[in-house]
């Protein structure tokens, strides 16, 4: 009988539920009026004297048990129902997690990033508020240089020397300024111009402009890299260079590629010519490497700059560049898909 009761003990240790009326089963089998414990009590005067004692070890052992064993159930049991009030279902799905999406910029810049940097183009970035040496004087505009009015610029009133970055060129200076030749950096980022507001342009703006340094470096090494350039990014390996004017750069040349007319919205973007501006670039002047500490008669480079915006626009047939700042989550939805 003893050894019964150390199975009843086993038993009971290793019972387990989620369930409430289980529970319940279990105090009624052991514990209720007519329960196992009842039946044992009973027997007490049958057993012989010398087990008298273990016997009645033996059953307050199972009975202990057996209520550790519903108190502890039944307040697990609870506890949970607790959390359920306040959270619900613990054991139900959770929540669909919307899916995020780039914005366009960030597609079209990381797209640029990662073919300039197969062939060894760091990144470098620098501070949106600028001083007049880094973004005119050191680029070979110094003041009252006329071509400091192609550039409709946003200064600081309490000092006219600090203002808004017009373009990243101002980066490059601060680079050339930091680091030695080769140097081989695209320096993306934001610019502000005073410029009014439309469908095609913006007062903010974003650009992407690269810088390679190193000795003879060319003209030809320029071409080859923008036709590399172009190819990657376009899928369109047909490129010309247009005479242009950049106080930085000399020569300089407008980069047009050959788009196609293979739909009305070529015609529309082209003007019916097939060719489509995407950025300019020249060869570094000699005043803006000296004027950055480099040996204009040892050392040659090239520099080119694009818009990142109006690459957006165009590879995702965008029809405004308002849409690009308006945090709209009807459009930025469209690009999930994308990178």
């Amino acid at each position: 009988m003893i050894d019964k009761l150390k199975e009843l003990i086993a038993e009971a240790e290793a019972f387990t539920t989620q369930s409430k009326d289980e529970v319940e089963q279990f105090r009624i089998k052991y514990l209720g009026s007519k329960g196992l414990l009842k039946e044992y009590f009973a027997e007490f005067k049958n057993v012989a004297n010398e087990q008298k004692k273990e016997f009645g070890q033996t059953i307050n052992k199972l009975k202990k048990t057996a209520e550790d064993k519903v108190n502890t159930l039944k307040e697990v049991l609870e506890n949970q129902e607790d959390d359920n009030g306040l959270y619900g279902d613990l054991s139900r799905p959770g929540e669909p997690i919307a899916l995020g999406a780039r914005h366009p910029i960030s597609i079209v810049k990381n797209q640029i990033i990662d073919i300039f940097s197969r062939i060894g183009f760091n990144v470098s970035e620098g501070p949106e508020i600028e001083d007049d040496w880094h973004n005119f004087t050191a680029l070979n505009l110094p003041e009252y240089h006329p071509a400091r009015d192609m550039q409709d610029t946003f200064f600081v009133q309490t000092n006219p020397d600090i203002l808004l970055r017009t373009h990243t060129s101002s980066v490059q200076v601060r680079y050339m300024e930091e680091n030695k030749p080769p140097i081989r950096t695209i320096s993306p980022g934001r610019v502000y111009r005073n410029e009014a507001i439309s469908a095609r342009s913006h007062c903010f703006f974003h650009q992407v402009e690269g810088l390679y340094i190193d000795k003879d470096v060319s003209f030809a090494d320029l071409k080859q890299t923008l036709q590399y350039f172009t190819t990657e990014m376009f899928g369109k390996s047909k490129i010309r260079l247009r005479p242009s004017y950049f106080p930085f750069t000399e020569p300089s040349a407008e980069v047009d590629v050959y788009w196609g007319l293979e739909t009305e919205t070529d015609y529309k973007m082209t003007k019916g010519t097939g060719w489509l501006e995407i950025m300019g670039c020249g060869m570094v002047d000699p005043n803006v490497l000296d004027n950055c500490g480099i040996d204009s008669k040892e050392y040659s480079g090239f520099a080119f700059g694009m818009g990142i915006d109006r690459i957006a626009l165009l590879l995702h047939q965008i029809s405004d560049i308002r849409l690009l700042s308006e945090n709209d989550v009807r459009f930025l939805e469209q690009f999930k898909s994308a990178l």
